[in-house]
């Protein structure tokens, strides 16, 4: 028998274990400074770890001693620097303490040290942020004595917590003699972003999800309805998770007891033995599973077990008497189960496990099981500012007067001392019951990720108060004697789906025991509409009307190609007393309700459910999108005082018109925007398809907030997205903007009538390739005159003769405004008329995928069908089931009926096109927003903007740093200047086509901007950037806009804007000057934004007076006036009087004293929050006249401003 390592005589130690014990004895109570110890500390342990020395380096990436500047309130700046710093992994902040570990001086000294080691993590340059990231963990070492652990990995400005969890984030020199400990600060240094569990995590989630998936299929195919298979499958893996954590005990054998599960080890446990056991007798199994799943419901003796379980209350295990409780398995069946079994459970990660289970057990998403799922760090991205950020501040606050209480006890004796200290742990453990009580209401939680998110963060902030309780006395029986502590039943989840709100149930119930405690789940129900009765809604006729279920597809029998199926038609429903949901009360709400587009609502919700919907919410425009009626309901909550605090997921068109109305109302209606991401990435959760959103949370009161700005998007592994963030504080605008208030810029009449969004096709099969168009074309030629002859098409740039329309609708989604009379061709023939040039955004800003489009304007479907047969053939067999299918709905009815056309085939773009060569178009959305010329043959997509004009100087001013208002005489415009911004304009647009043609498939529009980008910032190429740089000669390009940069400012009488030239080397620069670049760069843009701003109100005013500048006056107004006021007139003399960032001159007047608070945690937050908001430091006196109140509250203000000093 081979004797154990550890106790054979010739066992020897591993050389890494005799290091770390001959570390931990050198170290063992070191007494000398901090200064002179620290350095030679983080040395050593960098060699004991295996990991490289810090080292000074230029880039200051890697050293100890790092200058950092700590910017503050009244623009002075003051130095700092951080012990040792590694970017993109940490920052450590080295202390040595005097007082022994366990006394409560040394606790106070490592909170004060962390929040030294956060405040230096959020002094970083927005340079060096840009070039790691914000590092994912702060090393607090006490040299000799522990190294604590704390980590953000969203890296977007959130708290720092201990990591892994407040219970084990703090190591004792003594414990890196564990090998895992030394593995865990190694992976620090060298694979920091490793450590984030979610990682990990996800990909056990992915393979077990796929696992079952494969289950379900085959159950199905067993003849199994989807909706019994999913809940049998759910208990199923809840039974795999119970045992894999010790909650579900062992089989025993012969009736005997035996030995409980081992943690980890699923083919131990008692759920596994019975699949074992039971394998080939599927009749037996039945039953045991049956007689199992029903005792975990009661709980007590299971003779299925022959153990005692737990009793596992809620819905999960409810229903033993249906005969599809449990389904009958065949052996194959059995063993994916089994294999299934097998992974690690405990890994399992709850905050994606929700939505990827719903894909698995949904056979209509069950394709979608391999795509992108949501990451974690996104929805922790919203739960942190909307939910933990305001009670960390209660925390902090509560905390901060404990420590105040405990210091007072510290110089007091016998009952006094013990009073105080009695009424420190009064303060933590009130804040300990408002954290048990508070709730949080998700009202479209879908599978539960945001609720779970919200639950971990919730439990790991209670493990840091029972752990200060801790530090003052409070013994672990107290604490576990008290009873009250954070549980689901506080997270509140509202959804109409019961197979996802069963899901959400689950992922709590996971969630929760992996902190390893019993919980229950909440009830689905409506989230924003609620109603009496529900009936199937009637046509005329009084019967059922139904719609496409939106999904279904079939092949169509002639081209083979997938067509919406019409037989697969769900109920339209009427719903009577529709009245707005009914919203449980909560502290706090989050979510990410559905994305559902306006335009979409009927096809995807049905006539009856908008119609109920609008009827109930008659304050919303109709085309809000369905996601903003959340947005409006949690706001009414939040304005009514019937909720602190909201934030949610909404798509990232917000912004847009109709979408923003109703964020600007909630902002009048005494609300503010605390934090806000205007454009985001995201992952569908049903689909995986990635799309943008926006993230908002919403407070009452005013205020500023924190705006973050993606800057840099990184694939990760499974397709989501890493991200970095810029921040900026200040007041955030409905549009999302922090700044002048662009929305109370006014429409200008000069530019009116001047854009429009192109054609919308509403189906593919308008689009065809050059050989389709070729084999559509019509042969032999048609006649040109008599019965049957070919008559033209109007075309965009004609203008003047009126010819023959369908009868079309002349308002309305439908719409075509036929009431335009259609002009005559520019040249005739095929090509320009039936078929044309098709141009969609991705066209222009990457490789243009070379398509035509069949553009039948003016034509009736007769016409269509008597010249141009094949043309009709193929509309009527790829466009016309499609909307057929969709008629159900009010718009799917218009455009059923005029299938041979656009469902928005843009009348008024083509008036105001008419008679121009070409016209200038951009990209509704994308990266960079850059402007061109398109030939007027090309018909644009609704997703170009067409701008009808072919004057090179507007391409100029709309392709320049400024945009519009456009600038003329009363700016400083001379007819000079005018042809200098043409001529760069006309190069620009010259210059970007020669390269792209001359390099096909290599450059692409948005490759040239973001190299131009990359110069412009000073940053080194890559070598693909190098390619484009190359091929693309982009220093010209950049050249060419810097002089028409220079031209237009110069036009609006703003020279003082112009960048300075600097040397574009594709090198990049080095790092001291980057950040004083880019705050000047936003100075700048500040100031220029608001000087555009007053130039509109000016010219807003001046219309008001009567003139108009037109920009095309012959077609926009062709009697105007061409007398033109002069600067004077118009009091333009204040435009850009003031210098960059100069400061109003009056004096803002000194605010009135506040009433001071009467409760230790309000006046330490009250006196923060002074000092926070104030441009000039404080003293004493100062503050004091800030407050007012009766009583010595004065003598406490120094106690408390040293607290607060002690917690940084």
């Amino acid at each position: 028998m081979t004797a154990h390592p550890s106790t054979s005589p010739s066992a020897v130690p591993h050389p890494d274990a005799a290091r770390a014990a001959d570390f931990i004895a050198r170290w063992s109570g070191v007494a000398a400074s901090e200064l002179s110890t620290a350095q030679s500390f983080v040395r050593e342990l960098c060699e004991l770890l295996g990991v490289p020395v810090p080292h000074p380096t230029p880039e200051l990436d890697y050293m100890f001693e790092r200058p950092i500047t700590f910017r503050h309130g009244d623009g002075s700046s003051s130095p700092g620097r951080i012990d040792c710093y590694r970017r993109g992994a940490f920052v450590l902040e080295a202390k040595k303490l005097r007082a022994s570990a366990d006394t409560r001086r040394f606790d106070d000294a490592l909170l004060r040290a962390r929040a030294q080691a956060e405040g230096y993590a959020r002094a970083l340059e927005p340079a060096e942020l840009a070039a790691g990231g914000r590092p994912p963990f702060l090393l607090v070492v006490d040299v000799g004595q522990v190294i604590e652990l704390y980590a953000e990995f969203t890296r977007s400005g959130a708290t720092y917590t201990p990591f892994p969890d407040p219970r084990s984030h703090r190591i004792a020199l003594a414990d890196l003699a564990r090998a895992e400990v030394r593995d865990t600060l190694r992976r620090i240094w060298l694979d920091p972003l490793g450590l984030d569990p979610a990682r990990a995590s996800a990909r056990v989630t992915r393979e077990v999800a796929a696992q079952l998936a494969e289950l379900a299929r085959s159950l199905e195919t067993s003849g199994h309805a989807p909706q019994l298979v999913a809940a049998y499958l759910t208990r199923c893996l809840f039974s795999m998770f119970a045992e894999d954590v010790g909650l579900l005990p062992g089989a025993g054998e012969g009736g005997q007891g035996g030995q409980g599960a081992q943690s980890g080890q699923g083919d131990q446990g008692g759920f596994v033995t019975l699949l074992k056991r039971h394998r080939d007798d599927p009749v037996t199994l039945q039953r045991m599973l049956a007689a199992l799943w029903a005792d975990m419901d009661r709980g007590g003796f299971s003779v299925a077990l022959a153990q005692t379980v737990l009793r596992f209350n809620g819905k999960l295990f409810k229903g033993a008497a249906d005969d599809a409780y449990s389904l009958p398995l065949t052996r194959a069946q059995v063993d994916l189960l089994l294999a299934a079994a097998r992974a690690n459970w405990r890994e399992v990660e709850p905050a994606i496990f929700g939505a990827l289970l719903e894909r698995a057990l949904d056979p209509a998403e069950r394709h979608a099981l391999g795509a992108h799922y949501t990451p974690r760090a996104y929805v922790e991205r919203l739960v942190l500012p909307a939910v933990m950020e305001p009670l960390r501040r209660e925390w902090a606050d509560a905390q901060a007067a404990a420590l105040l209480l405990a210091h007072e006890a510290a110089e007091l004796d016998g009952r006094p001392r013990d009073a105080k200290m009695d009424a420190a742990r009064a303060e933590l453990r009130r804040f300990h019951h408002r954290l048990c009580t508070l709730r949080v209401l998700d009202p479209a939680c879908g599978s539960g990720n945001f609720l779970y998110v919200t639950l971990e963060h919730l439990k790991r902030l209670e493990g840091e108060v029972l752990n200060q309780l801790a530090a003052l006395g409070e013994t672990q029986n107290k604490l576990a004697l008290e009873g009250e502590t954070v549980t689901p039943q506080q997270l509140l989840g509202l959804e109409v789906n019961a197979r996802a709100a069963a899901l959400a149930e689950l992922v709590l119930w996971i969630g929760y025991l992996q902190w390893h405690i019993r919980t229950r789940g909440d009830r689905a129900v409506a989230a924003v509409l609620a109603w009496s009765a529900q009936r199937p809604l009637l046509d005329a006729q009084g019967q059922p009307r139904t719609r496409w279920d939106g999904r279904t597809y079939t092949a169509h029998p002639a081209t083979g190609e997938p067509v919406p199926d019409p037989a697969a038609q769900v109920p339209q429903w009427a719903y009577d007393q529709p009245r707005p949901a009914d919203w449980p009360q909560a502290d706090y709400i989050v979510g990410n309700p559905p994305f559902i587009g306006a335009a979409a609502m009927r096809a995807a919700l049905g006539d009856g459910y908008v119609d109920a919907l609008r009827s109930v919410w008659p304050d919303m425009p109709e085309s809000a999108d369905f996601v903003m009626y959340w947005w409006h309901a949690a706001a009414r909550k939040v304005a009514a005082g019937q909720a602190q605090r909201f934030g949610f997921i909404t798509t990232n068109s917000l912004r847009q018109t109709f979408n923003r109305r109703v964020v600007q109302s909630a902002l009048n209606a005494d609300l503010h925007l605390v934090y806000a991401i205007p454009d985001h990435p995201w992952v569908d959760s049903a689909s995986g398809a990635a799309v943008r959103i926006a993230m908002t949370v919403a407070e009452p009161g005013a205020g500023e907030g924190r705006l973050q700005t993606v800057i840099t998007e990184t694939p990760g592994e499974h397709g989501e997205m890493t991200v970095q963030l810029r921040e900026q504080t200040g007041l955030i605008h409905a549009d999302l903007t922090v700044g002048p208030n662009l929305l109370s810029a006014q429409a200008l009449r000069a530019d009116l009538g001047l854009s429009n969004r192109g054609v919308q096709l509403f189906g593919a099969g308008f689009i065809v390739t050059p050989e389709q168009a070729a084999a559509l074309r019509p042969t032999p030629a048609l006649p040109t005159s008599g019965e049957g002859a070919t008559t033209h098409l109007p075309r965009m740039g004609d203008v003047g003769k009126e010819m023959p329309t369908p009868a079309l609708p002349t308002s309305g989604e439908g719409a075509n405004t036929a009431s335009l009379a259609p002009p005559p061709p520019r040249g005739g023939g095929w090509e320009g008329e039936i078929v044309r040039p098709y141009r969609n955004g991705r066209d222009l800003t990457d490789a243009p995928r070379g398509v035509l489009v069949i553009d039948l304007f003016g034509l009736d479907a007769e016409q269509v069908r008597s010249r141009y047969p094949a043309v009709y053939q193929w509309l009527l067999e790829r466009v016309k089931p499609e909307r057929d299918v969709k008629a159900t709905t009010k718009d799917g009815a218009g455009y059923a009926r005029l299938w041979w056309l656009f469902g928005k085939p843009r009348p008024e773009m083509r008036k105001q096109l008419a008679g121009l060569q070409r016209y200038i178009a951009t990209v509704e959305t994308a990266k960079h927003r850059t402007f061109q010329f398109l030939d007027a043959s090309i018909l644009p997509d609704n997703m170009l903007v067409a701008i009808a004009s072919d004057d090179a100087f507007h391409l100029g001013v709309l392709s320049s740093r400024v945009h519009i208002p456009f600038p003329d005489a009363d700016t400083g415009l001379t007819p000079a200047l005018r042809q200098r911004i043409a001529e760069r304009a006309e190069a620009i647009d010259a210059h970007r086509k020669q390269v792209l043609a001359q390099h096909p498939g290599t450059l692409t529009l948005t490759a040239l901007y973001n190299v131009l980008d990359a110069l412009r910032a000073g940053r080194a190429l890559t070598p693909k950037e190098r390619t484009v740089h190359q091929l693309g000669l982009v220093a010209v390009l950049a050249e060419l806009h810097a002089e028409l940069d220079a031209a237009v400012l110069a036009a609006y009488g703003w020279s003082d804007l112009a960048a300075p030239p600097r040397p574009l080397s594709t090198c990049g620069e080095g790092r001291g000057g980057e950040t004083g670049a880019a705050d000047l760069a936003r100075a700048v843009t500040l100031t220029l934004l608001t000087r555009l701003l007053a130039l509109n109100h000016a010219r807003a005013a001046e219309e008001a007076a009567g003139t108009v500048r037109w920009l095309r006056p012959a077609f926009q107004h062709p009697q105007t006036n061409p007398v033109r006021p002069t600067q004077a007139t118009l009091g333009m003399g204040v435009v850009g009087a003031h210098p960059i960032g100069a400061a109003n001159p009056a004096r803002s007047p000194e605010p009135p004293a506040q009433p001071w608070p009467s409760t230790l945690p309000e006046q330490m937050r009250a006196v923060a929050d002074l000092l926070a908001a104030s441009a000039q430091p404080l003293d004493l006196e100062a503050l004091t006249s800030r407050f007012k109140g009766r009583g010595p509250w004065k003598k406490s203000l120094p106690r408390i401003l040293e607290t607060l000093e002690a917690l940084g």
